[in-house]
């Protein structure tokens, strides 16, 4: 744990940055002492940002419905947007239409655009698909292009919640929601809230209890394999969204890069490219946190899903559509014959 002290950046010189993931808790103070220029680079840089709480990537334009208008708008809604989805039918509509999801604040690469519609890479999530990270399409009104200055070695808070509210300067104002693991720059720290800049470049607080600060990224606890099975076993019951990464929905191997990334350990986007990294582990070696993949071909085809064991005999995933966040038996049939491998991340 680290300990406890206050900062105070100027609301103008603050780079949004989205790197690194799980915070240990960052002491809040009542007052804040000047730390101007601490952390911070003279080089501008122009860089893309996300500028809603989540925008959902689309394998091309135009293949949205009239229901997913809630995810394509700025700002979204993405509570109205997944209950309008009240049919497995409908929801399983989105497999293969939909690649994955960004968060608020989360830098993306600028591939092209087209019509009302921008091609990015996602940074920070990786895929054998593109070295800039994830492509997909998306609104182009879900973009934010800023030139700031390079401060990513200033603190970073982190949303712990499931989903938390984002404020006006008057701390009253509700002006966004968003998703467990956003992040933002810090700029002040008072009482019990923490002052963060935004896509908007505008004057934010957000409430202490919502997020954990990181002095630096390098601060960030190793967790255990009980740690990450606490963290996932939080979303137990939430509904099952394709290319999901948010709080508002995952898919398989949307929920074991979250779980695991909010810890500090970096996954590959997909099921198929994390079974690629970490240490092969057998049926019988297996530890909570471990992850498991399945595969078609009683196992020997292609990786089509992702579990995380939790101990005793049990994993948790987030199977499919019309199914949310379960622990279930390893032994269960269906799964235990598409057993492909497991691996492990931990140290």
């Amino acid at each position: 744990m680290m300990s406890k002290k206050s900062w105070s950046l100027s609301l103008l010189s603050v780079l949004l940055l989205y790197i690194g993931f799980m915070p240990a808790v960052y002491g809040a103070s009542s007052t804040s002492t000047s730390s101007t220029d601490i952390c911070s680079t003279n080089t501008k840089v122009r860089k893309h940002y996300i500028n809603v709480s989540v925008a959902t990537l689309w394998k091309q334009p135009g293949l949205e419905r009239k229901l997913d208008a809630p995810s394509l708008s700025s700002p979204v809604d993405m509570k109205k947007w997944t209950s309008s989805m009240s049919s497995t039918t409908q929801r399983r509509w989105l497999t293969g239409k939909t690649e994955t999801q960004a968060l608020y604040g989360q830098e993306v690469r600028l591939l092209q655009v087209k019509g009302d519609w921008a091609q990015v890479a996602v940074v920070g999530q990786s895929t054998p698909k593109s070295k800039y990270g994830y492509p997909g399409w998306l609104s182009k009104v879900q973009v934010s292009t800023l030139s700031t200055i390079n401060y990513s070695q200033c603190p970073i808070a982190i949303v712990s919640a499931k989903t938390a509210p984002v404020y006006n300067a008057d701390q009253t104002t509700k002006r966004i929601e968003v998703s467990f693991n956003t992040r933002f720059p810090v700029i002040a720290q008072e009482g019990n809230w923490v002052q963060v800049w935004t896509p908007d470049e505008s004057k934010s607080w957000i409430k202490q209890s919502d997020v954990a600060v990181y002095e630096l990224l390098k601060d960030i606890p190793k967790p255990t394999g009980a740690d990450l099975v606490a963290t996932g076993k939080q979303f137990l019951g939430l509904p099952y969204l394709w290319a999901g990464i948010s709080a508002y929905g995952f898919d398989c191997s949307g929920f074991t890069s979250t779980v695991y990334g909010y810890h500090g350990i970096s996954l590959p986007r997909d099921a198929s490219a994390q079974i690629k990294e970490g240490t092969a582990v057998s049926w019988n070696d297996l530890q909570p946190g471990d992850l498991m993949f399945f595969a078609t071909k009683n196992g020997k085809g292609s990786v089509h899903h992702v579990s995380m064991y939790i101990g005793n005999g049990q994993m948790m995933h987030s199977p499919k559509a019309g199914k949310t966040v379960e622990v279930i038996s390893i032994n269960t049939s269906a799964y235990a014959k598409e057993f492909a491998g497991a691996r492990r991340y931990l140290d």
